[in-house]
């Protein structure tokens, strides 16, 4: 359930795919518990940082791009500005696109 969202210069494609969910999970915990977390606004700046960066490289960004990226415009910034797209590449994993139509049977 990819997401195009601006970051720091441009819009970028979003997607955590199974394998940077699990990633994720190495990193932050369970791919629920960090949903909550995030969601219920109760979370580490890594479990929004590392949402993002994995994202990106789901999305097609070269790793070495994706952690510059957080460096340049995550890390340092207020949280607000990150939060948010975390939370929303978050839903994406969680719910998929609401805005997605049904397959015609």
């Amino acid at each position: 359930m990819a997401l195009t969202a601006f970051f720091g210069d441009q819009e970028y494609k979003f997607d955590l795919a199974p394998s940077q969910i699990r990633e994720l999970e190495a990193k932050c915990g369970p791919i629920g518990a960090i949903s909550n977390r995030v969601f219920s606004r109760n979370f580490a700046q890594a479990d929004v940082n590392e949402t993002i960066r994995l994202a990106l490289i789901g999305g097609g960004t070269a790793p070495k791009r994706a952690t510059e990226l957080i460096a340049a415009y995550a890390e340092g910034r207020p949280l607000i500005e990150t939060y948010e797209l975390a939370a929303r590449i978050l839903e994406r994993v969680m719910f998929g696109n609401p805005n997605e139509k049904e397959p015609s049977q």
